[in-house]
């Protein structure tokens, strides 16, 4: 497994669990009702929270706009496992927060997971070509800009660390779209990147960072970041949240190029009802609160310091954890060991000075491996997590019901119709969308 971090293991239900359960269930009798409560709670603009903590102050004017986290490549990962040689790697981002006129934004490549320092050649940032949307390499190449690090064009990238750029000047505007070109000399050796953005990259041959778009005709597809990890856009002011989560918050079930992830609706949401706030994607695929995986990556405990809150101009982390701790084997049966790595998240992130929000875990009847135990343990977690939000030392400052926002009323164990994505587990756009509507602005900055 990967990761440095010592993790809970999990461990057979016994006779002290049991007794464990029956005490925690107990929540269940007066928050239950949240639970099994239709989803139009959320639909109808009416979300359940529970919310006591003030929203706590930041001095940078960084924050993130668009940000994925790293995993470790395997061997189903040719691209990045083998590395590359004079290769040109195209990403079109979906930013959160834009520069506003006259504003800066910067880079953030990361060799955390790459198997020794990699030579960066040239880099750019430019918008999109007009008129292009969804998948498309295509650029205004009146708004090609050369990206530097410490004045010059390229860096070496020490393995482990991150590399930041300088500020680069670039009018986009929030909720716009951002090309960045990364040209690699190589050879590199194996990559950091992140597995899947739900968005098409273009690796070309030679370097086309200044390339147009017609250079990438016929290139390699991938949607992975290879290296990039971040842009940051300078907007004092602006508030930032970091969404550390698992397939769900990744995109799973949503189509790639249509920016319909939870994230892209919480940040559309965000902005109409109080303006910009800068939004990073920190979810991994399987991804879980208390166990590393090999290609699942790190824990959330275990990268929570490197992705969340070594982020600059983060005011709140926002949690949707959980459910691959119930569903994964080795599944967590005990749901006092799944409270306290919740706990332990809160705690960490608030001695940075964050406010830090919870969800309930959504439903997942349906999914290949869902049983009855898990739906009554998921249950338990989420009466609980609900009880407690708001009441001192490791509990939520809030907690989102994001579970009942998606609820079937007609199977509370399960997805309703529209919200499912055909695999009982991840839901659909709509569902994103409901998802991010249980979330609000007041819950997340206070």
């Amino acid at each position: 497994m990967t990761g440095t971090t010592a993790q809970t293991q999990p461990r057979a239900v016994d006779a002290g669990t049991v007794g464990r359960r029956s005490l925690l269930a107990g929540a269940l009798a007066t928050t239950g009702a949240l639970l099994l409560a239709p989803r139009a709670t959320a639909l109808d603009g009416v979300t359940a929270l529970a919310d006591t903590a003030a929203a706590r102050p930041r001095t940078t004017a960084w924050v993130p706009s668009w940000t994925t986290a790293h995993t470790r490549p395997t061997a189903t990962d040719p691209l990045v496992l083998g590395g590359v040689t004079d290769r040109t790697v195209r990403h079109v981002l979906r930013l959160s927060a834009g520069t506003a006129r006259g504003g800066t934004l910067r880079v953030r490549l990361a060799g955390t997971f790459s198997a020794a320092p990699v030579r960066v050649g040239a880099v750019t940032v430019a918008r999109r070509a007009p008129g292009v949307s969804g998948a498309g390499a295509a650029v205004d190449p009146a708004t090609v800009t050369t990206v530097t690090f410490g004045g010059e064009r390229g860096a070496l990238l020490a393995a482990g660390a991150t590399l930041v750029s300088d500020p680069a000047s670039l009018a986009v505007p929030d909720g716009g779209d951002l090309v960045v070109s990364v040209h690699l000399p190589g050879p590199t050796g194996a990559l950091s990147f992140h597995r899947n953005t739900h968005a098409t990259g273009y690796v070309g041959t030679g370097d086309l960072t200044a390339d147009a778009g017609p250079g990438f005709d016929g290139a390699e597809v991938t949607r992975s970041a290879v290296l990039l990890v971040g842009v940051d856009v300078e907007r004092p002011g602006v508030p930032g949240v970091a969404v550390l989560g698992d397939s769900i918050t990744e995109g799973v079930g949503t189509p790639d190029d249509a920016d319909q992830r939870l994230t892209d609706h919480l940040a559309r949401r965000l902005a109409e009802r109080g303006g910009a706030v800068g939004v990073a994607n920190l979810g991994i695929s399987g991804n879980r609160v208390l166990l590393d995986d090999e290609r699942f990556g790190p824990s959330g405990q275990a990268r929570l310091d490197r992705d969340a809150l070594a982020l600059p101009g983060i005011d709140t982390l926002l949690v949707v954890l959980g459910v691959n701790d119930l569903q994964q084997p080795p599944s967590q049966t005990d749901p006092a060991v799944l409270l306290a790595g919740y706990r332990q998240l809160v705690l960490r992130a608030r001695d940075r000075g964050l406010r830090v929000v919870g969800t309930t875990i959504t439903p997942f009847g349906g999914w290949q491996r869902w049983t009855p135990a898990l739906e009554e343990e998921r249950r338990v977690v989420n009466a609980t997590l609900l009880a407690e939000a708001g009441r001192g030392a490791g509990a939520f400052d809030a907690v989102a019901d994001v579970a009942s926002a998606l609820t079937d009323p007609a199977d509370p164990a399960r997805l309703a119709p529209a919200f499912d994505s055909g695999d009982g587990l991840h839901p659909t756009p709509a569902g994103a969308a409901a998802m991010a509507a249980a979330v609000t602005r007041r819950a997340l900055l206070g």
